[in-house]
């Protein structure tokens, strides 16, 4: 056992008990994952809190109400924050960042490198600085996504490979540095698997050659260990679209390159525009990178509410969102996020795009209408984040000066006080793989 005294002020006194477990559980395949998911999220997701409450002279108190209010998850539910500002009205605009914070306490921000920086040496900092402190204001972790990718060229960009690969690295560390406190967890490379894709050749001929010339395995370290070097307190992901053997042995190929495994999550995209992923599919994708040890995040999912199909606009235009497809995306949603939630392996879920409007593909996949008007799978997500999965008990002290709760992790609110009296009120987090002893002292 060890003892740490938390930051919460004189009244209060934590004991966090180290318990086996981390990353570890949950082994092997699954039929149906979600028979077992209550029983996974009980063990996985919450922790064991004793609140004693003693009087002024350090004496326990019978008979104290005790409440503990879940203020923030552990767990990383997010989406992207892409049309922050950009949603048109300030109405729509009140709506959408209201609605945003409602539910998330994650945000991905956009760095894709020809919109970002259209002109050479004028990127789009400003604009990310005030989404980013919007965020920090309202409790939301912020991720930016991605600093490397050739799904297109900037048209400034020179025609020397060597060139272009030091003015990568050169925007990574500009980028990673300047937000360091702001931005702490990163999509460093995108898509590297199968980075040599025709298309990808067609459209980024100039990044496509520089891979070629460093090397994927090379390039990809050089990427995450320039962003280290710029914060070296940062959360660096690899992300990918394929969540097959491909991907699992370039991780390999890292890991065993000279320096070590030089990023500290995996990053997995699960676009599900041909129709959802089943809870033993989401599974199996689960437990065939969780063999690395290191945490996943599912950083872009989508469930359509309409028509399901990749095509990219239905005749350059968005096809709508539909009563039966609205009904299908929150059936679906509920499903794949008990999977992932009740995965200890899994971390966090970014949505991809929170509203119809200016989607990606113009597909209707938002958990909002064009309109902003919430779907039932946004309703469906509140219910499951913010009461189901959410810690709000009312305890009394027993004999001993104690109550006892088991919840879900991350920080709380825990007030006692006795009939009449003044309440003490103390703020503390509940960690992964611990149990928590909390000492509140009335006054």
């Amino acid at each position: 056992m060890s003892r740490m005294s938390v930051g919460m002020g004189p009244r209060a006194v934590v004991a966090i008990l180290g318990l086996a477990g981390g990353l570890a559980g949950a082994r092997g395949a699954e039929a149906d994952p979600l028979a077992g998911a209550a029983a996974r999220i009980e063990q996985h997701r919450k922790a064991d809190l004793v609140v004693v409450v003693v009087d002024r002279d350090g004496k326990p108190v019978p008979g104290a109400a005790v409440t503990v209010e879940q203020t923030r998850h552990d767990f990383l539910f997010g989406s992207n924050i892409f049309q922050w500002g950009r949603v048109g009205n300030p109405r729509d605009e009140e709506t959408y960042r209201t609605k945003f914070a409602e539910v998330f306490n994650f945000a991905t921000l956009p760095f894709y490198w020809p919109s970002y920086e259209p002109r050479r040496g004028q990127p789009e900092h400003a604009r990310t600085e005030a989404v980013a402190r919007w965020c920090r204001q309202h409790g939301i972790r912020t991720k930016g996504h991605p600093l490397a990718w050739n799904f297109l060229d900037p048209r400034w960009l020179p025609d020397d490979p060597a060139e272009v690969l030091r003015m990568q690295l050169e925007r990574i560390n500009d980028c990673v540095l300047r937000f360091r406190g702001e931005i702490d967890t990163w999509d460093v490379v995108n898509e590297a698997t199968h980075y040599e894709r025709d298309e990808f050749r067609k459209r980024a001929p100039k990044m496509t050659a520089m891979w070629d010339k460093a090397g994927r395995v090379e390039f990809v370290r050089r990427c995450l260990d320039q962003a280290r070097r710029a914060n070296s307190k940062a959360t660096l992901l690899v992300n990918d679209y394929r969540t097959d053997p491909p991907f699992a042995k370039l991780l390999d190929e890292l890991d065993q390159a000279p320096g070590g495994r030089p990023y500290d999550v995996i990053g997995l995209q699960s676009h599900m525009h041909g129709g959802a992923w089943t809870p033993a599919r989401a599974w199996e994708v689960c437990e065939r990178f969780a063999r690395f040890g290191v945490p996943l995040h599912f950083t872009e999912t989508t469930i359509l509410s309409g028509d399901k199909g990749y095509e990219r606009a239905r005749g350059g235009k968005p096809w709508p969102s539909t009563p039966e497809g609205e009904k299908y995306q929150a059936e679906e949603v509920e499903k794949f996020y008990t999977t992932l939630f009740s995965h200890p392996s899994v971390q966090a879920i970014t949505w991809w795009d929170f509203t119809d409007r200016n989607a990606w593909q113009n597909a209707p996949a938002g958990f909002l209408r064009a309109d902003l008007t919430p779907k039932p799978a946004y309703d469906k997500l509140r219910e499951l984040i913010r009461e189901r999965w959410w810690t709000k008990a009312s305890l009394k002290t027993d004999e001993s000066g104690q109550a006892r709760v088991r919840a879900f992790l991350g920080e709380h609110k825990v007030t006692a006080r006795l009939k009449d009296g003044k309440p003490a009120t103390v703020e503390v987090r509940l960690q992964p793989g611990t149990s928590l002893r909390l000492i509140v002292r009335l006054p």
